[in-house]
């Protein structure tokens, strides 16, 4: 316990160095990470331990989103219900927003942002009289704590499945990498990895392991500190033995043949530029957050020596993850693209108010229609890998994108890690997927 105060103390004073004149207020703060102090949420005759099904969803209608409540009135899946519990993040993230917060400002242009060191860069309420409401929190989830400063995925299972007939039709292995190169407050150097010659926000490195195919597969994307500027995305080929770059338009084609596109990962992979955001208000919502240890667990797709294994999957073509739901203060936001020529009108958003992960998505297509339904489910880092516990991330440990008009899915299995000597700087480089792709 003493070595974890020396070093959040260390933390603070390295992030304090530099400190602006003022601070956000700590009612702020308290209100921004901390929306449980005073109690959970609660709705009349919803409890833990109970289940939304068929029998009751009219009665809880208002508590899940437009996609949850089809799925559960139509008996694809039944939603089981947990307590509300704390996602607390590092005490060096709130830290940081404290420090660092109070003057950060929109610019005039469109995903423009004054400078910023580290933190939530606007963790004051929400409101529906500020037209730029929605871009803020889009900013903040940009820069919120997901996979902390680095972390990850190792191994992580894709399953296409048919909704119908619940056949699985195929299944990839991969390695998931994250590291942001700015904006760093509990892993060393921080705030920022210098040197840093491109001024990269953040890497995202993708490696495929199975199955023979498509092994070797490789995905790397550099998203800049400058939101205007193009994200740089590259493929290497295993059966090509080369390095391409990607075009903007290849990141919302279906990645591997999955329902999955490139801009879909983690709720949201890509600029705050090329969306208009738009702030719809804030609800209580169940939201697919619980911790890993306490839910039902696959014994055939993974199983460690240490006895790790992975979230199991049932309900309709084996769709939905085997997980409870808590009722968490959510904000409701909507993005629209800026191309008129994108392959979707607009995604709901439904942001958690603590953590700003995005748990629940819902994408139509270009007519107006529900087309996907996105959901990932977060644990706690506490009740998880040992290495995970103390680190304040609340974990990506479960996902699944349902085509709803196709009657098709593709879920996600995780094996999250939050460790950086996994993810190295040299790993996030155009050199290193020629040399892994020998």
């Amino acid at each position: 316990m003493l070595k974890k105060t020396l070093l959040s103390a260390a933390i603070a004073l390295t992030l304090a160095s530099g400190a602006q004149a003022a601070e956000v207020s700590e009612e702020i703060i308290q209100e921004s990470f901390f929306p449980y102090a005073d109690g959970a949420p609660s709705f009349e005759g919803l409890k833990a331990g109970m289940v939304i099904n068929q029998s009751n969803v009219e009665q809880f209608k208002d508590v899940l989103d437009p996609a949850m409540y089809m799925f559960v009135k139509n008996g694809d899946t039944e939603v089981k219900v947990g307590e509300t519990t704390d996602f607390a993040l590092h005490p060096s993230y709130i830290e940081a927003t404290r420090k660092y917060s109070a003057d950060v400002q929109l610019g005039e242009g469109h995903g423009e942002l004054s400078d910023t060191v580290a933190g939530r860069p606007f963790p004051a309420e929400p409101s529906l009289d500020d037209p730029r409401a929605g871009e803020k929190l889009a900013w903040n989830y940009k820069y919120g704590y997901n996979w902390g400063d680095s972390a990850a995925i190792t191994p992580f299972y894709w399953t296409m499945r048919d909704m119908e007939s619940g056949n699985k039709e195929r299944t990839i292995k991969m390695n998931f990498h994250f590291l942001n190169f700015t904006h760093r407050t509990s892993q060393e150097p921080y705030p920022e990895i210098t040197p840093n010659p491109s001024e990269l926000f953040r890497g995202i490195y993708v490696q495929v392991l199975e199955p023979f195919d498509v092994k070797n597969t490789q995905l790397l994307i550099h998203r800049f500190e400058d939101d205007t500027k193009l994200d740089n995305a590259y493929l290497y080929l295993g059966f090509q033995r080369r390095v391409r770059r990607l075009s903007t338009g290849q990141t919302t084609d279906a990645f591997l043949g999955t329902d999955v596109m490139i801009e879909d990962f983690e709720g949201y992979n890509g600029r705050i530029s090329d969306m208009k955001w738009t702030y719809k208000g804030t609800k209580n919502l169940l939201m697919p957050m619980y911790n890993h240890n306490d839910m039902v667990l696959d014994t055939e797709t993974h199983q460690d020596d240490d006895g790790y294994q992975v979230i199991a999957f049932g309900g309709k073509g084996g769709c939905f993850p085997e997980i409870t739901w808590q009722l968490r203060k959510v904000y409701v936001v909507e993005s629209e693209p800026v191309d008129p020529n994108h392959p979707i009108s607009k995604r709901q958003h439904y942001m958690d108010a603590q953590t700003f992960i995005i748990p629940r998505n819902i994408t139509y297509d270009r007519k107006g229609d529900m087309w996907k339904s996105w959901t990932i489910g977060q644990t706690h880092p506490d009740h998880h890998l040992p290495v995970n516990k103390g680190t304040g991330v609340s974990i990506d440990d479960s996902f699944t994108m349902i085509d709803i008009q196709a009657n098709h899915c593709t879920t996600g299995q995780f094996k999250g890690i939050v460790d950086p000597e996994l993810s190295p700087v040299d790993k996030f480089s155009v050199q290193n997927m020629r040399a892994s792709g020998r």
